[in-house]
C-alpha cells in the first residue's frame, strides 16, 4: 500500500514537490477525502468531485497564492480548500463558527474573492489583472473557473466582453459539464455541445471572435492533459480560454448517474453512495413544495399562468408545472434580470406571471425591479423563495434584505405568509388579478401545517391577522417567524397581558389595525426574519412617527450585519429571535 500523500498537504507548495506521476493517487484520496467528509457532514457534492484533477492541476502549475485564482460560485471549491491548508478543518464546513461551505477572502489567502452567488469570477479576475497590469506586474497570472451555466449569464459575458480588449494576463477556464444545480439551458449550451461532438466548425469559434487565444476542449479528468496545456498557457500572454469537459459528481457512481440530486444530497453511505432517506410521512410540506404544487393545481385552470425560474427548477419546484406545461414554464438559466424583464414583457400581454427567484438572487435584478415591472405597474407576481434566514449557505445567501429593498419601491405590494395556508392562499389571490406587482416571501424548509391543501381562500390585501388577545403588550410579527412568537407565548407565565398580530403584508400596512393598537396598547414589540434597518419594523415607526404616538416600540430582526453560516436554529438564537430568547424577553413584560 503507497503511503497516504493528502495527510502530507497542508499547502500547493508541498503539493509542487510531489512528482508528476503521483498526482492520480493524490486525486483519489481527495475525492474520498471529499466523500468522507459530506457523507457525514453534507455539503455540496457533485461539483466538487467534478474538478478533483483541475484543482490539483491548477495548484501544482501556478505559483499560488501569488498567482491569482478564482472560483465561479465557488461550491466547486471544496478540493481548493482542502489543498490550501484547511483539511484539518474541513470537517467543520458549513457549520457555525467553521469554515464557509464557499471560498472566502477573510478565511484564506488562496481564497482571493468571495463568491456564492454565480458569474462573477471572470469580471473579478480582469479586475485584478488590469490591476496587476498597472502595479508594473506583467508576470502575474490570474485564473477564472467558471462552469458552463455561470457562463451564460450576462454579467460573464460582460467580463468577456471587456476581457477581449486588453492585454491582461487572464485565462479563463470553462469547466463544462453540462450542468449547474439543474441540467444547463439555452443556445450557448448547444453552441458547447456542438464544440464538444466535434460538429462545430473550427472558424465558427465565438470565443476566438471575442479576441481570446482558445484552446481545448480537453478531457478535464485527464490530469496529464490538463498540467500539460496548463503549462504552455502559462508562457502565453494576454486573455486565454481554456475550455474542459468534465462530469459533475466525478468517481462516485450514483453522483454522476444522479447529478441533480447529488449537487448537495445530504447524509449519504461514503461506499454505496446511497442516501439516507428521511421520513417523510406525517411531516408538513416544504414551502417550495406547496408554491409548485398550488401553481400547478393553479395552472390546470388558468392557462393566462406563465412560470419563470432563473436556473432553479427543482429548487423552487416550478418542475412540476413544466413538466406538465412545458411550454407555459421557463428555466431561462442564471439570468435573473433577463428572467424579471421578460415576466413584465409578458405581462403587457396579460399573461398571470408567477416570476420565481430566491431572494437573495432577486438582488441581482434589482433595477429590473423598478424599472421594467413597478414604474410601469405591471402586476408580475414575484415569488421569493428562501427568504430570511437560510443556514449552512451563510451570508451570500441569506433572503434578509427582501422586506428593505422592495418596501421603498411604490406600486408593490409585498407579503409574507405566517404558514402554507397563507402562501397557497396569495398564490391562489394573485392569479384572480391584481392592480400592482406583488412580492411573496416565504421560507427554505418546512412549514407548520400537515394538512395544507384547503380550499382556496381570497385574501383581502394589506389586513393584518389577529391572532391573540392581550391587554398591555402587542406583538406584531411578519411571515413565518410569527411561529415562535406563537410557540413562546403558549410557555410564559402571564400570557394575558401580550396580544399576537400577524402582519403578513408590510406593503400596504393595515393602518386601521396599527390605529387601533396604538390606541390601546402600551407597548409595542415588532418581528420579522429580514433585516431591522428599513424593514417592517421601520415601517411601524415610520408610521408612529407620521401619526405622532408615543408608544415604546422595540424592533427585532436581523441586526446590521452579514450573518455568517450555521443552522437556521442556531442563527435565529444569535440574532435572539429564536423561541426561547422570546420567552425570555416576553417574561419580561
Amino acid at each position: 500500500m503507497s503511503q497516504n500523500l493528502l495527510q502530507h498537504i497542508n499547502s500547493p507548495a508541498v503539493l509542487r514537490q510531489l512528482d508528476e506521476q503521483q498526482l492520480p493517487q493524490l486525486a483519489r484520496e481527495l475525492r474520498d477525502f471529499i466523500i468522507d467528509i459530506v457523507s457525514i457532514k453534507e455539503g455540496h457534492l457533485g461539483a466538487s468531485l467534478g474538478v478533483v484533477e483541475l484543482t490539483i492541476a491548477l495548484h501544482y502549475v501556478f505559483n499560488t497564492p501569488e498567482d491569482l485564482l478564482v472560483w465561479d460560485v465557488g461550491h466547486q471549491a471544496y478540493g481548493h480548500k482542502i489543498l490550501t491548508g484547511r483539511r484539518e478543518q474541513f470537517h467543520t464546513n458549513r457549520q457555525l463558527n467553521g469554515i464557509s461551505g464557499f471560498p472566502k477572502r477573510s478565511e484564506s489567502v488562496y481564497d482571493t474573492f468571495g463568491v456564492g452567488h454565480s458569474s462573477t469570477a471572470i469580471s473579478a479576475a480582469l479586475g485584478m489583472a488590469i490591476a496587476s497590469n498597472l502595479n508594473g506586474n506583467f508576470e502575474k497570472q490570474h485564473i477564472a473557473v467558471v462552469g458552463d451555466a455561470s457562463i451564460a449569464s450576462g454579467m460573464a459575458f460582460e467580463g468577456l466582453n471587456h476581457a477581449g480588449v486588453t492585454d491582461a494576463n487572464l485565462l479563463v477556464i470553462l469547466n463544462d459539464n453540462a450542468i449547474g444545480i439543474d441540467p444547463s439551458v439555452g443556445a450557448l449550451k448547444k453552441y458547447l455541445t456542438a464544440v464538444k461532438e466535434g460538429k462545430n466548425p473550427k472558424q465558427n469559434n465565438m470565443i476566438k471572435s471575442l479576441n481570446f487565444d482558445y484552446s481545448g476542449p480537453i478531457d478535464g479528468h485527464d490530469i496529464f492533459a490538463v498540467i500539460k496545456e496548463l503549462k504552455r498557457l502559462q508562457k502565453i500572454k494576454g486573455p486565454k480560454f481554456l475550455h474542459i469537459i468534465t462530469t459533475k459528481g466525478k468517481g462516485l457512481q450514483q453522483a454522476e448517474e444522479d447529478q441533480v440530486k447529488y449537487h448537495a444530497p445530504g447524509k449519504f453511505d461514503k461506499t454505496t453512495g446511497e442516501i439516507h432517506l428521511k421520513s417523510e410521512d406525517h411531516l408538513p410540506p416544504k414551502y417550495q413544495d406547496v408554491f409548485g404544487l398550488t401553481l400547478l393545481d393553479l395552472a390546470t385552470k388558468n392557462e393566462k399562468i406563465i412560470g419563470i425560474t432563473p436556473a432553479m427548477p427543482t429548487g423552487s419546484s416550478l418542475k412540476f408545472m413544466m413538466d406538465a406545461f412545458p411550454k407555459r414554464a421557463f428555466d431561462v438559466g442564471i439570468a435573473e434580470q433577463h428572467a424579471v424583464t421578460l415576466s413584465a414583457g409578458m405581462a403587457t400581454q396579460g399573461m398571470v406571471v408567477f416570476c420565481n427567484i430566491y431572494s437573495t438572487f432577486l438582488q441581482r435584478a434589482y433595477d429590473q425591479v423598478i424599472h421594467d415591472v413597478a414604474l410601469q405597474n405591471l402586476p408580475v407576481i414575484f415569488c421569493l423563495d428562501r427568504a430570511g434566514l437560510v443556514g449552512e449557505d451563510g451570508a451570500t445567501h441569506h433572503g434578509v434584505f427582501d422586506l428593505a429593498y422592495l418596501r421603498c419601491i411604490p406600486n408593490m405590494i409585498i407579503y409574507s405568509p405566517m404558514n402554507e395556508l397563507g402562501l397557497r392562499n396569495i398564490l391562489y389571490t394573485a392569479q384572480l388579478g391584481l392592480p400592482h406587482p406583488i412580492a411573496m416571501r416565504y421560507p427554505r424548509g418546512r412549514g407548520v401545517i400537515v394538512d395544507w391543501q384547503k380550499p382556496y381562500k381570497k385574501i383581502e390585501i394589506g389586513k393584518a391577522n389577529y391572532i391573540k388577545e392581550g391587554s398591555l403588550v402587542a406583538v406584531l410579527s411578519n411571515g413565518p417567524i410569527g411561529n415562535n412568537v406563537t410557540l413562546a407565548l403558549a410557555k410564559i407565565n402571564h400570557p394575558d397581558a401580550i396580544a399576537h398580530y400577524d402582519f403578513a403584508f408590510v406593503k400596504p400596512l393595515d393602518e386601521n389595525a396599527l390605529h387601533a393598537i396604538f390606541d390601546e396598547f402600551e407597548s409595542i414589540i415588532t418581528i420579522e426574519d429580514g433585516v431591522i434597518k428599513g424593514g417592517f419594523g421601520s415601517a411601524i415607526i415610520e408610521f408612529a412617527s407620521k401619526n405622532n404616538y408615543q408608544t415604546p416600540i422595540k424592533t427585532l430582526g436581523i441586526p446590521d450585519e452579514f450573518i455568517e453560516h450555521g443552522t437556521v436554529e442556531e442563527l435565529q438564537q444569535y440574532c435572539k429571535i429564536d423561541v426561547k430568547s422570546l420567552e425570555i424577553m416576553l417574561s419580561g413584560y
